[in-house]
């Protein structure tokens, strides 16, 4: 039962760098595509890290729902983590959406909303967290 934990901790771990990292880098992407008017090396990074962290994201769901079923029965908290979780899954697909529409040089969203889209992850993840350590119901 431990390695699942580990397992859960290690791929969500993974997942939360895409998360994080991948609206900051549609910034970075918009801005090279300006100067480039093509497809560039931070574009290919952001797209290659969505995609290896899409893998991660499943695993850590996977086993998530495992240990919730498993080990704490779905008790009322893991239903709480559960739909935060499904906020922040719909938060990555809304990514994945940005990063296809910026491989065809659609860069329709300013700065300021990317940054603003990435800081909402960032509550997400900590009401996550607060709702893993504090158990609250």
């Amino acid at each position: 039962m431990n390695w699942i934990i580990v397992i859960h901790i290690l791929c969500v771990m993974g997942w939360m760098t895409s998360v994080f990292a991948v609206p900051r880098a549609l910034i970075f992407w918009k801005r090279e595509y300006a100067q480039l008017g093509a497809f560039g090396p931070t574009g290919d990074l952001t797209v290659r890290l969505y995609r290896f962290s899409a893998g991660l994201a499943v695993i850590g769901i996977l086993t998530g729902l495992y240990l919730g079923w498993q080990v704490w029965a779905f008790a009322p908290w893991v239903w709480l983590k559960l739909a935060l979780v499904s906020l922040l899954g719909a938060h990555y697909v809304w990514t994945g959406t940005l990063v296809v529409r910026a491989k065809r040089g659609d860069f329709r969203e300013s700065d300021f909303y990317l940054r603003v889209f990435n800081e909402v992850s960032v509550l997400v993840v900590l009401a996550i967290l607060a709702t893993v350590v504090f158990k609250p119901f």
